[in-house]
Formats: structure tokens, C-alpha cells, sequence
């Protein structure tokens, strides 16, 4: 048996759902991502990254080209991130990333490609059923995703509500569908994202705390 093949194994049984070894690495490691992306940490993009690669592997060995190219895109976005990321702009005074909230426009832009990506999508899914066994709810998800990714990778504290979002349906899509131990795991995601949600919040209060304090320090100092 390959390697490939060993990512199609049953990891356990729990709550009568059979969860296979690769969905158990892939959301570990997603768990993990979202930790460091709350800590802001640029591990958070490789931790995604092999994430990725691991779908990738288990799709590709089951022979489903759908899911191969959904991951193949989560691949490219994490790549993407992790690059804005890495630029020495982005870094705030403690070393981790800067984050702020996103402008009216960078919000107008985020919802729009969502809602034109969710439809263009859930249409491709509907003509080609073999893509996902629930169109539209797919759709929804795998572009949430994609769109949460790419605020992140600008620092965006939306990125938070777009998981958010995603989470809304993805619990009792899962609960719904017979996936209880998804549900659960969606549920642990659910958590992480209302206390990354708090904590960039109030990092940008607190940066925008600092900069008036900085400037009047600046102030003091140039006088005679």
C-alpha cells in the first residue's frame, strides 16, 4: 500500500462517524494555523500551507479531482499570505504582525468577491455534481474560506467574522449531514475564532491607543 493510500485509512470511529486519517491530520493542523494566526504569527501560513498538502495528497489518491483543486487554490492563497506576511512593513513594535481594521472599500471589495465567488461557484458545482455532494453550502464555505485567508493575509481583524461566518454554516451543515465529530471539530473552530476575534480587536485599540502617545512623546522631546 502507498503512502498516498495510508491518508484514506480510518483514524477512529467516533459519534458513529467514520473520520479518516487524513481529515484528522488536516484538521489538527488547521486547529493548530488558527491558534498562531491569533497569536499573529507567520508560522500560521506554512501550519496552512501543510494543510493543504495533505488534502491534496488524500484527494488525489481517492481520485477526486474536485477536491484536488479546491486545496490546489488554498495552496496558492496560502502562499500568497505567507509572502504579505513576511515583509518587514507588516511587523508591529512586539514582532508579531500589524493588524487593523479594513477601510469601507477593502469591505465593499471583501463582500462582493465573496457573494460573486459564492454564486460563480455554487454554479460551476450544480452543472458538475461530481465537484460536491451539496453545491451551494459548499460553495459558500470553500469561498468563505478563501476570502478569510485573504484578509488575513492583509491584517484585517474581518478576517475573524469571515471564519465566523463560515462556522454559522458549517456547524449544522455538518450536525445536519450526519458528520457529528465535524460538527464537534467546527465547534473547537468556533471558539478559536471568538478569542482571535477578541484579541486582534483589542490589539488595534490598543495600537491606536499608542500612536497619539508616541507622537506627543515625539513632541516633548523636540522641545528646548
Amino acid at each position: 500500500m502507498s503512502p498516498l493510500a495510508l491518508l484514506e485509512d480510518e483514524a477512529f470511529t467516533a459519534f458513529g462517524q467514520h473520520v479518516i486519517l487524513a481529515d484528522l491530520i488536516g484538521n489538527v493542523i488547521g486547529l493548530a494555523a488558527l491558534a498562531l494566526g491569533w497569536r499573529r504569527s507567520v508560522l500560521t501560513w506554512p501550519a496552512q500551507l501543510l494543510a493543504g498538502v495533505v488534502l491534496v495528497a488524500a484527494y488525489y489518491s481517492a481520485q477526486l479531482a474536485g477536491g484536488v483543486g479546491k486545496q490546489l487554490l488554498v495552496i496558492v492563497v496560502a502562499l500568497w499570505g505567507w509572502r504579505q506576511w513576511r515583509r518587514g512593513d507588516r511587523t508591529a513594535e512586539d514582532g508579531a504582525v500589524s493588524v487593523r481594521f479594513a477601510s469601507a472599500r477593502e469591505r465593499g471589495v471583501l463582500l462582493a468577491g465573496t457573494a460573486l465567488g459564492t454564486l460563480a461557484v455554487g454554479s460551476l458545482f450544480t452543472l458538475v455534481p461530481e465537484l460536491s455532494w451539496n453545491p451551494w453550502p459548499d460553495a459558500y464555505i470553500f469561498v468563505g474560506t478563501l476570502a478569510a485567508m485573504a484578509a488575513q493575509a492583509r491584517g484585517l481583524v474581518e478576517f475573524w467574522f469571515a471564519w465566523l461566518l463560515v462556522d454559522v454554516v458549517g456547524v449544522p451543515l455538518a450536525f445536519s449531514s450526519g458528520l457529528p465529530f465535524s460538527g464537534l471539530v467546527y465547534v473547537v473552530y468556533l471558539g478559536l475564532v471568538l478569542w482571535g476575534m477578541r484579541s486582534w480587536w483589542l490589539k488595534t485599540r490598543m495600537s491606536t491607543a499608542e500612536t497619539p502617545a508616541s507622537r506627543d512623546s515625539a513632541v516633548e522631546g523636540a522641545r528646548p
